[in-house]
C-alpha cells in the first residue's frame, strides 16, 4: 500500500484468508501467500476500533437486520475523499460498504458494495428487493415499480438495498419509500448486479492475529526507521527529544526512538484546548514510564485572540501558531538553548500539506528545532500494528471513534467527530457552539453557519457551495469590524514619475498607533509623527506612508517594486495591531532585534530589515485570509 497514489486511484491491498486479516507486507507470517484486492487510493487503511466498529455493526443491523456475523472479525476502514468522514469498510478481504457522515442530516449512512450485498443476502430481514423483466447491462439503471417482484421490510427513500434478480445480487438505493415502490416510475437504482462470486469468508480474528500475521513486516519498518534516526544523530551535540502529542503517530515514533535512545525527554504542548483524556493520558504515560516531560502551556491564548481573528478554519488555522507553535518555540528556547533534534510522528498520508515531507524537516515557525520524521511513510494500519506489537499504551479516545486527536474544537476535525465530542463532553461542545452562535448572530449570518459547519472554511469546497446554493445561503458578514483592504488605486504611473498605490486598510485598533512604527522597522528606515499619526518608511525600492485613519500610500520608481513594498507595508500594519505576542518572530531573528511586550518592539540599531520575522509571523502568513 504505497503512499504516492492520487486520491480515487485504485491501489492494491493484501489479505490472508487463512488468518482473516490485513497483510501489510508481501506475505503473511503464517506462510500463506496474501491475496490482492482493490481499494481507493491513497490507501491509508486503519483498524475499526471500539465504538467505531460498533457504529458499522449498528448501521448494518439497522438497515438490513443483520451484521453478517462480523462481530468477531477484524474490520478495517480506508479513508476516501469526501466533505466529511467517508470510509470504505473492509472485511473478508473485500470492500463491503462505504460509511459516510451526512452533514445535512448530521448522521451516518451506509451504502453496500457488491461484496457486502453477497455477504448479507441470505441473512438480511429488511431492505431486500427482488425484481425481473429486465436484461442486458443493468449497472446504473433504474427499476420501475411494475418490475418489482417482492419487498422485504420497511424503509424510506434513500435507504441502501440488497437487490436480487434471478441468480444475480447487488447493492442498490431506494428512490422512494417501500410503501410506494410498486407504483413508482423510478423505484430503485441499481448500483451493481452480478452472479454470486462465492467470496471466501475469513475465520474469526483479532488484534493479536493481526500483529502476528504482520510481525516480520513491522520489525522491518522499525529497523529502517531506527537506523535513520541513529545515522542522523550520530556525532550531533543537540539534545534528542520526542514530540508527544497524545496521538498514535507520535506514540509510534517514540517507540522507534526508544530502540535507539533509552531516556529521551518528551515535549508536549497544552494548547488550552486539549481533551481531558489527552491531558490525563500524557501525564499518566510519563509518570508510569518515568520520562521527563517538558510541557508548554498556551493558557487562554485561544480565547484571548478569537475575537480578533474570528473562528479558525481548515484553510485559516491561526490557532496552531498562537496555541502550539508560539509556546513550543518559547519552551525550547528556555529549556534547550542550543536547540534540539525532535523525533515527531508526521506522516505523508495525514494531509496534503505533509505529502512531501522528508525524514528531516524544519519549520520556519520553530527556528530552534530540527524535526525527524521516522514514520512518515507508514500507513495507519502499520502505526496501529506497531503500537500493539510493542504493547504501548495509547490514548483511550481512539476507542471512542476518533480517527485523529488534537484540539477538541479544531476546525480540521470532522463534523462527525465534533458530534462525538458533544456526546462525550457536552460542556466543551457547548462553550464553542455558544461562541459560534453569538459570532454568527452579531454578523447576521444564517444559523447554518454553525449547525452545518460552514464556519470550518474560509473558502467553501464544492459540496458546501452546492448546499449553500440549494438553500440560498450567503455567508458574507454584515457590519463586520474585522480586517479589510480597499484598493483605491493599483500600481499606476504618476505624473511626477514612477508608480504609486493607494488603499484604505481597516484593522482592529488593539494598540496605540505608535506600535506601527516598530513593525515598519522590519521593512525599512522609519520616521514617525505622533502628533499627526503618520508613519513614513523608506527602502531602497521606494517609500510608503501609513496614516492613523488607515490610509496607505506607496511610491516607487518601478511597478515591480511598488506592489511588494505595498504588501510588506500593509502586513506591518496588521502585525502591529494584531500581534498575538507569541514570540516566534523574536526567536526567528538572528540579530535579536525584536522584543515582545504587549506586541513587538524592534531595535533599529540591530534590525537590518531582512524580513525573516515576517516569514515566521502568523498574521503575515494568513494575510490573504485576513483581508
Amino acid at each position: 500500500m504505497a503512499s504516492n497514489y492520487a486520491a480515487n486511484e485504485k491501489v492494491d491491498a493484501r489479505w490472508c484468508d487463512r488468518c482473516g486479516t490485513l497483510i501489510m507486507g508481501r506475505e503473511c507470517s503464517c506462510g500463506s501467500e496474501a491475496r490482492t484486492f482493490r481499494i481507493n487510493g491513497p490507501g491509508d487503511i486503519r483498524p475499526a476500533m471500539g465504538e467505531g466498529k460498533d457504529l458499522i455493526l449498528d448501521l448494518l443491523r439497522r438497515n438490513f437486520g443483520t451484521d453478517g456475523g462480523l462481530g468477531d472479525r477484524m474490520l478495517f476502514l480506508n479513508k476516501v475523499p469526501g466533505e466529511d468522514r467517508t470510509d470504505e469498510v473492509i472485511a473478508h478481504g473485500a470492500v463491503i460498504a462505504v460509511v459516510r457522515f451526512e452533514v445535512e442530516t448530521n448522521d451516518f449512512s451506509i451504502e453496500l458494495r457488491q461484496a457486502g450485498a453477497e455477504l448479507l443476502m441470505n441473512d438480511a430481514t429488511t431492505n431486500v428487493v427482488a425484481f425481473g423483466n429486465m436484461s442486458g447491462h443493468l449497472k446504473g439503471k433504474t427499476v420501475p415499480g411494475e418490475n418489482i417482484r417482492s419487498v422485504k421490510g420497511q424503509f424510506p427513500a434513500g435507504a441502501p438495498l440488497i437487490l436480487l434478480k434471478g441468480t444475480k445480487v447487488g447493492p442498490g438505493i431506494a428512490l422512494v419509500g417501500s410503501d410506494d415502490l410498486a407504483h413508482a416510475e423510478r423505484a430503485v437504482k441499481i448500483k451493481d448486479l452480478n452472479n454470486v462470486s462465492g467470496m471466501v469468508l475469513s475465520p474469526a480474528s483479532d488484534r493479536n492475529r493481526f500483529v502476528e500475521s504482520n510481525r516480520k513486516h513491522l520489525k522491518g519498518l522499525e529497523r529502517t526507521a531506527a537506523s535513520e534516526i541513529q545515522e542522523f544523530i550520530r556525532g550531533r551535540k543537540e539534545p534528542v527529544t520526542a514530540s508527544f502529542s497524545g496521538g498514535k503517530d507520535s506514540l509510534a515514533a517514540l517507540g522507534v526512538l526508544l530502540t535507539v535512545k533509552r531516556d529521551p525527554e518528551l515535549l508536549f504542548v497544552d494548547t488550552g484546548l486539549e481533551f481531558p483524556e489527552t491531558i490525563g493520558y500524557v501525564d499518566g504515560f510519563v509518570r508510569k514510564n518515568r520520562f521527563r516531560l517538558h510541557k508548554a502551556k498556551a493558557g487562554d491564548a485561544f480565547w484571548r485572540n478569537v475575537d480578533t481573528f474570528g473562528p479558525p478554519a481548515k484553510d485559516f488555522r491561526w490557532c496552531c501558531k498562537v496555541c502550539k507553535l508560539g509556546p513550543i518555540t518559547d519552551m525550547i528556547s528556555r529549556d534547550f538553548p542550543r536547540g534540539t533534534i525532535t523525533v515527531e510522528g508526521n506522516r505523508v498520508l495525514e494531509s496534503f500539506a505533509r505529502s512531501k515531507i522528508g525524514f528531516v524537516s524544519k519549520s520556519p515557525f520553530v527556528p530552534n528545532q530540527i524535526a525527524l520524521n521516522p514514520v512518515r511513510t507508514w500507513t495507519s494500519s502499520e502505526i496501529w500494528g506497531y503500537i500493539w506489537m510493542k504493547g504501548l499504551e495509547y490514548n483511550p479516545l481512539y476507542e471512542r471513534d476518533f480517527e485523529r486527536i488534537g484540539c477538541y474544537l479544531c476546525a480540521s476535525c470532522l463534523s462527525s467527530e465534533w458530534r462525538n465530542t458533544g456526546r462525550i463532553h457536552p460542556d466543551l461542545y457547548g462553550r464553542w457552539e455558544d461562541y459560534l452562535k453569538g459570532y454568527a448572530r452579531d454578523r447576521g449570518l444564517p444559523e447554518e453557519f454553525v449547525d452545518m459547519g460552514f464556519w470550518r472554511w474560509k473558502v467553501l469546497p464544492p459540496k458546501m457551495v452546492r448546499i449553500a446554493e440549494e438553500r440560498e445561503l450567503t455567508f458574507q458578514p454584515k457590519g463586520s469590524n474585522g480586517p479589510a483592504l480597499k484598493i483605491l488605486k493599483g500600481a499606476t504611473s504618476c505624473a511626477a514619475g514612477g508608480f504609486s498605490m493607494d488603499a484604505v486598510v481597516t484593522v482592529p485598533r488593539n494598540r496605540d498607533f505608535s506600535s506601527v512604527e516598530d513593525a515598519l522597522r522590519t521593512v525599512g528606515e522609519v520616521r514617525y509623527s505622533e502628533e499627526f499619526e503618520i508613519a513614513l518608511v523608506k527602502t531602497r525600492t521606494g517609500t510608503a506612508k501609513i496614516f492613523g485613519g488607515g490610509q496607505v500610500s506607496v511610491v516607487s520608481k518601478w511597478q515591480k517594486d511598488a506592489e511588494p513594498l505595498f504588501e510588506r507595508t500593509v502586513k506591518a500594519l496588521f502585525r502591529a495591531q494584531m500581534c498575538t505576542s507569541c514570540g516566534i518572530c523574536a526567536k526567528r531573528c538572528a540579530r535579536h532585534a525584536i522584543r515582545i511586550d504587549n506586541g513587538l518592539h524592534v531595535d533599529p540599531r540591530k534590525c537590518n530589515s531582512c524580513g525573516r520575522c515576517e516569514d515566521s509571523c502568523m498574521v503575515s502568513h494568513y494575510y490573504d485570509k485576513l483581508v
